[in-house]
């Protein structure tokens, strides 16, 4: 298996995916930075413009890193799967004396790692940048995290994995529809569905939702390669 998912990344050049991270990254680090400690969220007197209950910095660090790699893991999906469906690429791969399960759950295992990886780390890197600038700047939300508690590893590593899990609910919906868009636009949906607030409601403050989500993710995950070794090409 790792071998196949080594290949899927060199196949599909994973280089330009490491590139692209690395900008997102920055790009995020600079607009949170910003946004905690240069004032682009404050009223005109001053006073923070936040929903209620999202004054703290992690919640727009969570929001912000979330919405961005559950859109890069629908992207990856697309070019890893859906993709390869439509230029019938795929078809030369089902040829190879390997089951055409393994080769999908390699395919999808090398978008899934690559974007846990990347999320932890990038996440990491913003939190250091936020830890550091607090340390010598005033800033407009709450600094509630700490980067020396056991608990801030665990829960940043269960988000994560409940974030890029979500992919593969966006990867069923492109692979029924025989759409790259349908997709990436489902990941757009699945970002409304849990980070978007209806009054004071909102399902990111739900403690069971992650959990019934993963397991949501990954029964969709399933769906994607069952009876893949006897129906036809998409």
């Amino acid at each position: 298996m790792l071998k196949l998912i080594k290949l899927e990344w060199k196949k599909n050049h994973i280089g330009k995916y490491i590139r692209s991270a690395v900008i997102l990254t920055a790009l995020l680090c600079l607009f949170l930075y910003a946004l905690a400690f240069l004032g682009i969220a404050n009223d005109p007197d001053g006073t923070l413009d936040a929903a209620p209950g999202k004054d703290t910095i992690s919640s727009s660090i969570e929001l912000f890193t979330g919405i961005a790699f559950l859109i890069f893991t629908g992207v990856m999906l697309s070019s890893f799967l859906v993709s390869a469906y439509k230029n019938k690429t795929m078809n030369l791969m089902f040829t190879y004396p390997v089951k055409r399960q393994k080769i999908l759950v390699s395919q999808m295992m090398a978008v899934w790692i690559f974007n846990f990886a990347a999320l932890v780390l990038s996440k990491l890197a913003i939190y250091l940048c936020i830890f550091t600038g607090a340390k010598y700047m005033q800033s407009s939300f709450v600094i509630d995290f700490d980067m020396g508690s056991v608990s801030f590893y665990v829960q940043l590593l269960l988000k994560s994995f409940v974030i890029v899990s979500m992919g593969f609910i966006a990867l069923f919906v492109g692979m029924a529809l025989k759409s790259s868009k349908a997709t990436i636009i489902t990941s757009f949906l699945l970002i409304f569905l849990t980070q978007a607030n209806v009054g004071d409601f909102t399902m990111a403050d739900n403690a069971a939702f992650p959990f019934v989500l993963t397991a949501v993710s990954f029964g969709f995950a399933a769906l994607s390669i069952c009876n893949v070794e006897k129906k036809d090409l998409l």
